[in-house]
């Protein structure tokens, strides 16, 4: 096939456009048929050519070649005919009815149908099917059946459209073919627009048989060519507009029936050898199921030809003509008893064979009476049923069309047990239909009832199967039936589910980077391509490795958790890049090595998997079914987001958005479950670090992911109200916490409240129930990190006789800290205290500030920095000094994650840029040739340490929402001053060129440009200067020298009107047009925002709690004396810290399932209330409703099928006891046989006589 894709020029994605713009390729590819040779038809007079042709048309009869036309008696296309390029193909538009256009293409008999296969998929762009459903029969303008429309209508095409089939017919609007068109254009109707598979009909016809042809005929290819058909209301062999493409047979002739029969049938049989899935790509070949409609005898030989192809055929019994033929031989002649003639053996066999062919004679004089060559009919049938177990019949007047999709699956499967091996399972051989199909429905209903004993093994392929064609119904199936996820999902498997992601995606792109990377880097110092040679010429997706997803998520996900996959690649704790390479290079070259292992966490894997794919149904579906539900969908809304802002296709993007949005929302309203049965539970949940999620957070996790909605949640809100207070009472009021701030004692008095610490007695731990022993976890609300350690004291207090492998116990409790220091730290380590210190020291080092810059700020020499200036100078420093321990000197992470952190944030930019400043202002300072430089840039850094107030006071639950709109509309402002610049402009530079006519003071002209021009908008205009009725009390001059030499040029005052034009339309425009503008656009985002200013303001608040909760109690520059304290408490006396990891904590492993079993419980109790609420939902209970009535509908169509063969039965009852009253009469009366005792006499029923 590659071949022909470089002969012919096209593919898949550039059929269309490369079919108009260079469509020579096609006639030196694609031939029709022409007659060369004459062969009179008896019946015309001479006229006629057995073709159909004209006399005329024809070359040998042109060139008086009588010879050899008299030669030949019978016309033959392959002896008779030539090829010659096409000259018809390209779009057809059906003029007046239908505004879509169809291909089609004039080929000829013996095209290969490998070039006719490729045109369809790859030229025409027509999805590659799942199924082939080929009609055959109902030709003609005979009447079509009821039931067999229904059929049709209900079944066929319904079925085409949930297998995503591809229907064959003979594409004209007559019969059966016209019955197809009409059932695929209601249900393009009733689809919806957004539905992802569509019907598609290929009419396969005769050239010579179409009528209007000549409307298509252009050498050159038509695009389209119009065919306009006068009426469409009876049957005609004319186009269908219903059908997606046409191919149009040629084998010479004109007006004769069957000429694309065998390039059908050869068609067909070269799908049925093509795979299922994008490009070829899927599990099993293409089936292909040819169905007999009525049907004339001539198609015996169509019939034959599939069927020697092992093409299982479907006869609709009942139709008519051929098919009843059929099903009459298959059903009666077939199941009746042959009795051989008594005799020799071989004598007893040919007399078997006669009957059989005398009474298959009989059958086909019954139903087809004036054939005349019944023998060779009788051969034919002969065949076929040698191949009966291909041929299924399907009673549609018994059975009804709503099942037709099972009678299509039981039909090819019963045919597939030819095919099957001794070991095969047509169990195995259904199901691998019905996943290629996607028809869970037929699966669950067939193969799942309890009845087959399914094994692990058998379930594997298909799973593989599901999950790369997504198809989350399957895999929800074979989970609740046998399949062990945890035995299935080896890293293998899961390097063969990554290397199947679509190349389209983003993720794909990503991948390929990180392999591209991985390659780059092995190469370097080798001298072969160690990393994989790996998988030698399979493509770049099949070099794809787990160092390549590890690489991916840490993209995606930064510092937000540990590498995945690390430890499975043996890669943990290698820092170095050439290390990490060449350790990787001698794990890939293992011939199984990490690839047999199974992953722990297989459903979180293959969740990762789903969501990178944005594959909705089935990533929801993983994320119920893997634990720690409300992290895993905080993770998914943050891969998403990530991967949301790398996308370019605008729909997908979108799709990206909202799939984000509902794993929010989802992990919003599972935390709400949980909040509502534990408070304390819920909070040791957003605080635990996840070994899954590889040391994540809920809380980090939702701050990485942006997920606004979810920390809007009262649960969150009252956790970060907590940690911001710390021990002391919520309640307490501000101006206690500043006066204690200025008199520390007070905190001993009973001014603030303390929330009481209830302390365990001695002994009390002993009499604690062990079931209960985890139970302190959650029985206390965990606020600050003193109750994390108070909480864990209480849990190894409650082990006391737990002993370590040598005997002794693990390690005593710890001291009982007096209350002195106790009530010390429960003040000085709360946030809020914290906070409050900064905000007042930051004022005090505002106000020293602004008194140096104005007061006590004196060029060099001889004055030396004063020493408030010094004072302010050893204030910065002690921030600074701040600045770098809480980026440097906290958590674990690597260098590059802190600088990237850093800069990620805003205010550490602005924090940034007003250290920066100071610091050239210093150096500047202490120069007298640089002094004003370095003022004006202290100046200026004064103004960015002034705005970091704004940051502060984020915390405020009023001034925060009004902070965050403030912010929105700074956006609009610089909008706003992009139209008013440019209006500036180009009013200042014609007012200035109009008023002066020459000056090029450059001063001048840019205060007259642009500052004066934007005073005007204020009301500040010099009416004197630019009216020149205004009297300009100024000494100008008009000598071009002078004003060389900076003097004050004269207006020039013959374009004055002019300018007083230009000034009323200037102020016209900004003070009402622009002005309005920006007024209305300030209102239109104040009205936006405030409705999730509170969102954002919670949102933004954790950053705040953070920071502080982070902080040394002390405020610069007295943190100074803090930092020494650390400095000694960590590095002279080990003393490890109670907040290296903030807003986290690890739970021991007992403690930790607990949890996780929780939460489950929670998630399932939320997933039922979901689905009882989808349940009483109006569109639900529709549905029910319609499958009550359908069910209804078929249960009324079986009693009236019952009551007519009642009817005939009753009838025939009457007709057999009329006939022996008959009988018992004559016999009576001719006195043959003579009675012993009188005749019975008929008992009459009451109910008769009442009658």
């Amino acid at each position: 096939m590659s071949e022909m894709e470089v002969d012919m020029g096209g593919g898949r994605g550039d059929g269309g456009t490369k079919t108009e713009k260079d469509p020579n390729w096609i006639p030196n590819k694609i031939k029709k048929r022409v007659c060369t040779t004459f062969v009179e038809d008896s019946f015309s007079n001479g006229q006629l050519c057995q073709c159909g042709g004209g006399r005329d048309s024809h070359a040998t009869v042109t060139l008086n070649d009588y010879f050899s036309s008299a030669i030949v008696s019978h016309w033959d296309s392959a002896q008779h005919s030539c090829e010659v390029p096409t000259d018809a193909f390209g779009e057809v538009e059906f003029t007046g009815a239908s505004k879509r256009h169809s291909y089609f293409m004039r080929l000829s008999w013996e095209t290969p149908p490998a070039t006719a296969y490729f045109i369809l998929t790859n030229q025409w762009g027509l999805p590659r099917p799942n199924l082939v459903l080929s009609v055959v029969g109902g030709v003609g303008r005979s009447k079509v059946k009821t039931w067999v429309r229904e059929v049709l209508r209900q079944g066929l095409v319904r079925a085409a459209q949930s297998t995503g089939a591809w229907i064959l017919s003979g594409g004209l609007r007559e019969g059966v073919g016209r019955c197809l068109g009409e059932a695929v254009r209601d249900h393009a109707t009733a689809a919806s627009s957004d539905s992802l598979t569509k019907v598609v009909a290929i009419g396969i016809a005769p050239w010579g048989l179409v009528q209007l042809r000549e409307q298509l005929v252009n050498p050159e290819g038509s695009f389209p060519a119009e065919y306009y058909v006068s009426n469409t209301s009876r049957d005609s062999c004319c186009l269908d507009n219903n059908y997606q493409a046409f191919l149009l047979v040629d084998d010479g002739s004109v007006g004769r029936i069957g000429g694309e029969a065998g390039f059908r049938a050869r068609l067909e049989n070269y799908i049925s050898h093509q795979r299922t899935g994008k490009g070829g790509s899927g599990s099993m070949d293409i089936p292909v199921l040819c169905i007999l409609v009525s049907g004339e005898p001539y198609m015996l030989e169509r019939l034959d030809i599939s069927l020697k192809n092992c093409i299982p055929w479907l006869v609709l019994a009942g139709s008519g003509g051929l098919a009843d033929l059929v099903s009459d031989i298959l059903e009666n002649v077939s199941a009746a008893p042959i009795l051989p003639a008594v005799g020799a053996e071989g004598e007893g066999e040919v007399t078997t064979k006669t009957n059989l062919r005398e009474r298959v004679a009989e059958r086909v004089v019954k139903h087809f009476p004036s054939e005349p060559d019944v023998d060779k009919l009788v051969d034919k049938l002969l065949n076929i049923h040698q191949s009966k177990d291909l041929i299924s019949i399907y009673h549609g007047e018994q059975e009804g069309p709503d099942d037709f999709d099972t009678v299509l699956l039981k039909a090819l499967v019963r045919a597939s047990k030819q095919r099957l091996s001794v070991d095969a399972s047509p169990n195995t051989e259904e199901l691998k239909l019905a996943v290629t199909w996607n028809r869970v429905d037929i699966a669950r209903s067939e193969l799942f009832t309890g009845d087959i004993q399914w094994k692990n093994e058998d379930l594997e392929s298909f799973m593989t199967d599901a999950l790369v064609n997504d198809k989350p119904q399957f895999v929800r199936l074979f989970t609740e039936n046998g399949l062990n996820v945890m035995d299935y999902l080896t890293y293998r498997r899961l390097e063969e589910l990554y290397r199947s992601i679509s190349d389209s995606s983003v993720a794909y792109t990503l991948l390929q980077r990180c392999l591209a990377e991985r390659q780059g880097l092995a190469s370097i110092g080798t001298t072969r391509p160690a990393a994989d040679s790996l998988n030698h010429s399979g493509g770049p997706a099949k070099g794809l490795t787990m160092y390549e997803v590890s690489q991916l998520l840490e993209d995606l996900l930064g510092d937000v958790c540990e590498p995945f996959y690390r430890d499975s690649l043996g890669l943990q704790g290698i820092t170095s890049r050439r290390k990490t390479m060449k350790k990787l290079t001698r794990v890939l070259q293992e011939e199984d090595g990490y690839r047999a292992h199974r992953c722990p966490f297989p459903w979180a894997s293959l969740f990762i998997w789903a969501v990178l794919q944005n594959r909705s149904e089935m990533a929801v579906y993983f994320w119920e079914m893997t634990t720690e539900s409300v992290l895993s969908a905080l993770s998914a809304c943050k891969l998403l987001r990530e991967l949301c802002k790398l996308e370019s296709e605008t729909e997908t993007k979108l799709s990206l958005k909202e799939l984000a949005q509902r794993f929010e929302i989802l992990a919003h309203d599972v935390f709400s479950k949980c909040y509502q049965n534990s408070e304390s539970r819920s909070f040791v949940l957003l605080k635990k670090k996840s070994a899954m999620w590889r040391g994540a957070t809920c809380l980090k996790m939702a701050m990485e992911a942006d997920a606004r909605h979810f920390f809007s949640h009262d649960g969150v809100q009252t956790l970060l109200s907590q940690i911001w207070w710390g021990d002391m009472d919520r309640s307490t009021e501000t101006w206690k916490l500043v006066l204690t701030l200025f008199i520390p004692p007070l905190c001993y008095t009973s001014l603030i409240s303390f929330r009481e610490v209830e302390e365990v007695e001695e002994g009390k731990p002993e009499e604690t129930p062990k079931g209960k022993e985890m139970d302190w976890l959650y029985a206390e609300t965990v606020f600050s990190f003193s109750d994390m350690k108070r909480i864990q004291a209480k849990s190894e207090e409650l082990s006391p006789m737990r002993s370590t492998p040598r005997g002794p116990p693990a390690r005593p409790p710890p001291p009982k800290r007096p209350f002195v220091l106790s009530r010390w730290r429960q003040f000085w380590y709360a946030p809020v205290t914290a906070f409050l210190g900064n905000v007042l020291m930051y004022f005090l080092f505002l106000l020293l500030f602004a008194y140096v810059l104005l007061v006590d700020f004196k060029p060099p020499p001889p004055s030396v920095p004063s020493p408030m200036e010094l004072l302010l100078y050893f204030w910065v420093l002690t921030i600074v000094c701040e600045e770098i321990r809480a980026t440097f000197f906290i958590g674990n992470i690597t260098f590059r994650q802190r600088i990237r952190q850093y800069t990620q944030d805003l205010w550490h930019k602005c924090d940034l840029i007003a250290i920066t400043l100071f610091l050239i202002g210093l150096c500047c300072r202490m120069f007298e040739s640089s002094f004003w430089f370095g003022r004006a840039a202290l100046c200026l850094d004064y103004m960015v340490f002034t705005l970091r107030l704004i940051h502060i006071f984020a915390i405020h639950k009023q001034l925060g929402p009004k902070i965050i709109i403030v912010g929105k509309m700074m956006k609009d402002v610089f909008f706003f001053l992009f139209f008013l610049a440019v209006w500036m402009m180009a009013y200042g530079v014609a007012n200035q060129g109009l008023i002066y006519s020459f000056d090029p003071s450059a001063d001048r002209i840019l205060r007259r440009v642009f500052y004066r021009p934007y005073l005007h908008i204020f009301g500040q205009i010099p009416v004197e200067e630019m009216d020149s009725g205004f009297q300009w009390d100024v000494t100008c001059t008009t000598n071009a020298t002078e004003i060389s030499e900076s003097m004050e040029p004269c207006r020039d005052t013959r374009h004055n009107w002019l300018v007083v034009i230009l000034l009323v339309v200037y102020l016209l425009v900004t003070n009402i047009l622009l002005i309005n503008l920006l007024i209305a656009m300030f209102s239109y985002t104040f009205t936006k925002v405030q409705e999730r200013s509170d969102t954002y303001w919670k949102f933004q608040r954790f950053n705040v709690i953070a920071e502080y909760h982070s902080r040394p109690c002390l405020a610069p520059p007295f943190i100074i004396i803090s930092h020494f304290h650390l400095f000694v408490k960590r590095n002279i006396r080990k003393v490890p810290s109670e907040k290296i990891h903030q807003f986290a904590m690890e739970l021991k492993e007992k403690a930790n399932n607990r949890l996780v079993t929780w939460e489950s419980i929670q998630k399932e109790n939320f997933l039922s209330a979901e689905g009882k609420k989808h349940r009483g939902s109006e569109a639900e209970r529709l549905k029910r409703m319609s499958v009550k009535v359908d069910g209804v509908l078929k249960q009324t169509a079986e009693i009236k099928d019952v009551d007519r063969r009642l009817r005939a039965l009753e009838s025939e009852m009457e007709f057999c006891s009329a006939t022996l009253l008959w009988m018992a009469e004559a016999l009576s009366q001719s006195g043959v046989l003579k009675a012993a005792k009188p005749p019975p006499t008929r008992k009459v029923s009451p109910s008769s006589l009442e009658s």
